[in-house]
């Protein structure tokens, strides 16, 4: 399927960068295409191609977790830096031109773009057939960008017309888009058939997307639906498609295009659909000689020590997830780094002395040494820069996490559901669950899945003070537009 999918999009990129002002006797022009519903499930993959870049320079993974309490990018001497955009999310002190902010909002009005090309082509909704299903199809794909927008940005432009879209449209609250993608997404999901694609839109998508909408509904609309998010949960749990794999690993081994656990991913691969580079942002300089990888890692991105310290040393994810301690190569040999002023064995300690350690300040071994790093998606025997491990977007851990949380938000018992994930990990299981405990566990178990800054939003835990991080305004519960929009848009604030 990865393959398949990679293809359809190689297509519609030569497609795209083709001179349409030539006459074309080799394929069909784009005012022509497509001539009927088979061709028009084929273009469907434009819709998907903006996710390529979600954890790179698309920058929504930077903006879900860099801002969070689980994650930091330090400044190390004169590395990181990169004129404070890294700081400005850490420490909540972003405006509408940082780099990661701008970047999101491009790559979700792409998503929708497409989408609303392929509805008009189809026949919206006087489509039939396998046009219809493609159509409903698409209209829950707008409606994940459309949640991704207002998740981020609150208040954003709703336009589901391609040929007809305004040049300059205005904002629409918040609510009034909630209502609107919840309101398309209960209409498309009957048009779904089962399936098993993780890479596209399938009903154990399709439920999950609606019981995110449902879950973070007070935060986007103002109002409760826990019962409702229950319900989309239920969805995902009775149809039996997904189940939790013994080895809490197992989801992100290179080889995890067809896990159990994982329900929406995005399939990178090394050489063909590159963009998953995280290892290349946290591993030490020297970690290579660990993994045998074929590239220098970059030294950067670190999990936070207090978030470090809530994984017990009996929790199977924490060996999993981190590197710290001695560190040493895949002979067994120890790395040894040799520097003027000292030689010894490189050693990562999860303390991190500051968010911004200058050299004139801190000493080698603090801003380059300083800070658990990340392994949780497996680096194989000679990993490139770019990682062919499938990135989750929905799993079925997160299912059975907001299945806890609902039922305690209605005052039931949901311990059933997060003891599942707990015994997994080698934990023991607890008793009478709190909303704090849910919370906890989605910070260990959904670790660099970008989950954390939403959940931090949905449990009234953003704005306050942690490491590095003093007391934010509520208005950084979401991102400012950005600047380059404003200029375009003279109807946009």
């Amino acid at each position: 399927m990865k393959k398949l999918f990679i293809f359809f999009i190689t297509i519609i990129t030569f497609t795209a960068c083709t001179d349409l002002g030539d006459e074309l006797y080799d394929r069909i022009p784009e005012d022509e295409y497509p001539e009927n519903e088979t061709q028009a499930a084929l273009t469907t993959g434009s819709v998907y191609a903006p996710m390529q870049t979600f954890l790179d320079w698309g920058g929504w993974w930077f903006c879900q977790e860099i801002p969070s309490d689980e994650m930091t990018a330090p400044t190390r001497a004169t590395d990181w830096y990169d004129g404070g955009k890294w700081l400005e999310l850490h420490r909540h002190t972003w405006n509408n031109q940082t780099e990661a902010v701008t970047a999101m909002w491009g790559e979700f009005y792409e998503g929708i773009g497409q989408a609303n090309k392929i509805i008009e082509q189809l026949g919206g909704d006087e489509a039939e057939g396998e046009g219809a299903v493609t159509v409903a199809k698409m209209k829950i794909m707008r409606a994940y960008y459309y949640y991704l927008l207002i998740d981020n940005y609150g208040d954003v432009p709703f336009v589901t017309s391609f040929t007809d879209a305004p040049d300059n449209p205005e904002a629409t609250p918040r609510k009034t888009i909630w209502e609107k993608i919840v309101a398309d997404m209960n209409e498309s999901i009957p048009y779904l058939t089962s399936s098993n694609t993780k890479t596209a839109v399938s009903k154990g998508m399709a439920f999950t997307l609606l019981a995110k909408l449902y879950l973070n509904a007070e935060v986007y609309a103002g109002e409760t639906h826990w019962q409702d998010a229950e319900a989309a949960v239920d969805s995902v749990i009775e149809s039996g498609r997904y189940s939790l794999q013994s080895d809490p690993m197992a989801p992100f081994v290179t080889e995890n295009s067809t896990s159990p656990e994982n329900i929406f991913t995005i399939p990178y691969d090394e050489d063909t659909y590159t963009g998953f580079n995280l290892h290349m942002r946290t591993l030490h300089y020297q970690s290579n000689k660990t993994f045998g990888m074929t590239a220098g890692p970059w030294n950067g991105f670190a999990v936070t020590e207090d978030h470090f310290k809530t994984y017990k040393e009996e929790d199977l994810r924490k060996e999993g997830y981190f590197l710290w301690g001695k560190q040493y190569a895949q002979d067994g040999s120890p790395i040894i780094i040799d520097k003027e002023n000292f030689t010894d064995t490189l050693y990562l300690d999860p303390h991190i002395p500051a968010v911004e350690m200058p050299s004139s300040d801190y000493t080698v071994k603090e801003y380059q040494w300083s800070g658990a790093r990340v392994k949780k998606f497996e680096i194989k025997d000679g990993a490139k820069a770019n990682l062919s491990n499938d990135f989750p977007i929905f799993r079925y851990a997160d299912v059975l996490l907001m299945k806890a949380e609902t039922m305690i938000r209605q005052g039931e018992n949901g311990d059933e559901y997060i003891n599942m994930i707990r015994e997994r990990a080698g934990l023991d299981p607890i008793s009478n669950a709190t909303l704090d405990d849910v919370l906890a566990e989605r910070g260990r178990e959904l670790f660099w899945e970008a989950h954390r800054r939403q959940d931090l939003i949905r449990f009234g835990e953003f704005t306050k003070s942690w490491w590095e991080k003093d007391q934010s305004d509520k208005e950084r519960r979401t991102f400012p537009i950005p600047q380059w929009v404003l200029d375009s848009n003279p109807n946009l604030q």
